[in-house]
């Protein structure tokens, strides 16, 4: 299982149950990731898309204690996810939000694709920061590019002690 979020510089994810910023390059990398593969969630992350309903072209799974009834799989605690997620190959697994879920999972994630952006995007929802984890170590950082007004570096931290599932 893997993790994919963007970041801003004190590692807020997200504002007011949305994105802070709009960044066209990011979106790209994660639909071209996530495309015909499997996303975890929350239902405030399931919420937060257009019209509230589950990404297209990929296989939904929402953590949540009540049964959701859109076109997506509902498991209502750890075990049933993990009994879920066994049946797909790990590496098509990707938890994408909310910051509950990141927390509660990122032990369990092999891998986490982080866009940093270089900006304070005013989060009220934050990630830890990978860098001061003393089990995730930065294994690739891009160089810098501009993605609609912010300097964004796309990178990969490893899991030195993945908890398996």
């Amino acid at each position: 299982m893997r993790a994919i979020f963007h970041a801003d510089k004190k590692w807020g994810i997200g504002k007011a149950n949305g994105l802070m910023f709009s960044l066209p390059k990011d979106m790209k990398f994660f639909r071209e990731t996530t495309t015909g593969k499997v996303v975890v969630m929350g239902y405030n992350t399931l919420r937060s898309f257009p019209g509230g309903k589950p990404l297209k072209g990929r296989t939904n799974i929402v953590l949540c204690p009540e049964d959701v009834e859109e076109d997506v799989i509902t498991v209502h605690s750890l075990e049933e996810l993990f009994e879920e997620v066994k049946k797909y190959p790990e590496d098509d697994v990707f938890v994408i939000g909310g910051a509950s879920v990141y927390r509660l999972l990122l032990p369990y994630c092999s891998e986490v694709l982080v866009t940093k952006v270089d900006a304070d995007g005013g989060a009220d929802v934050f990630v830890p920061n990978l860098d001061e984890e003393k089990t995730f170590e930065l294994a690739f950082e891009s160089e810098p590019e501009e993605d609609n007004g912010h300097t964004i570096r796309f990178c990969t931290y490893k899991n030195l002690a993945v908890r398996p599932i």
